[in-house]
């Protein structure tokens, strides 16, 4: 297999990634083959995918335009994932041209675009860590060196939990970094669950079983349990909903939205 020049050497491109898997979905060319394949063979179970993702951005998209109203110009993404159009900076950056936003991926793919679409950018900075190690995350000289932890920053953990075991603690993991927020701070998070999806849990079970079988487990979990990653936050109406239901731009008709964009939860909480 030919490595493409974007590709940073080191990293197996034989072994699917779930940061490229999302970049197909969204329709990006930053993804191998073993990528594309994982990702068709995961749409043969749960063929929304795509239109899940797209909620999952708009989503996104909404959230920080929310944050920069509310008077937030600093940003901490993690799991940021490849860079796609309309990525939390420009949206940010086109609301309130001061914003700072840091982004941080453990994908070496990830890591390596996001610099490249970054360089030049002062206000706009890339860290390779892992969301199970929150420590990490918070002692990252690119982290450190532009976010003032001292004031409101906005969390962005979109798409990103439903891939960390329990075992792995993420309850502990975003508690730690609202800890670490000041007051005012918000917290915004997406989640898959089989809660929305407009096909049996047996059938989207399937799509479950993909990602096992990659080696990158994707946790189902219930709007409940999704909740609890808002604990000594109030949370931002309308709370935790479907995607297209938090804050929907334009009024949507009975009907008129892809069932598949109301599987899973969005939602945003301000930290007291």
């Amino acid at each position: 297999m030919e490595r493409p020049a974007w590709a940073p050497q080191g990293i197996d491109i034989s072994v699917p990634s779930v940061s490229r898997m999302y970049d197909f979905y969204l329709g990006g060319s930053h993804n191998f083959e073993v990528d594309r394949e994982a990702a068709r063979k995961a749409m043969e179970f749960l063929p929304g995918l795509p239109k899940i993702m797209q909620a999952n951005r708009a989503f996104m998209r909404r959230a920080v335009r929310h944050a920069v109203d509310s008077g937030i110009d600093q940003f901490l993404d993690i799991g940021s994932g490849i860079p796609t159009f309309g990525n939390v900076h420009e949206v940010a950056q086109v609301a309130d041209p001061g914003a700072k936003v840091a982004y941080v991926d453990h994908d070496p793919v990830a890591v390596a675009h996001s610099q490249a679409v970054l360089e030049g950018n002062d206000r706009a900075v890339i860290a390779a860590a892992d969301l199970r190690r929150p420590k990490e995350i918070l002692a990252a000289p690119e982290v450190t060196g532009l976010l003032d932890l001292d004031r409101p920053v906005a969390l962005l953990l979109v798409a990103v939990l439903h891939f960390i075991e329990d075992a792995d603690e993420p309850y502990a993991a975003v508690a730690e970094l609202r800890d670490a927020l000041a007051p005012g701070s918000l917290i915004v998070l997406t989640h898959a669950s089989y809660e929305g999806i407009p096909l049996s849990r047996e059938e989207a079970a399937g799509t479950v079983g993909v990602y096992k079988n990659i080696r990158n487990p994707l946790i189902m979990r219930s709007r409940e349990e999704i909740g609890r990653f808002f604990e000594g936050c109030e949370m931002v109406e309308p709370g935790l909903v479907s995607m297209p239901e938090w804050r929907p731009e334009t009024p949507q008709s009975p009907g008129q939205e892809d069932p598949y964009a109301f599987s899973g939860f969005g939602g945003v909480g301000r930290k007291a």
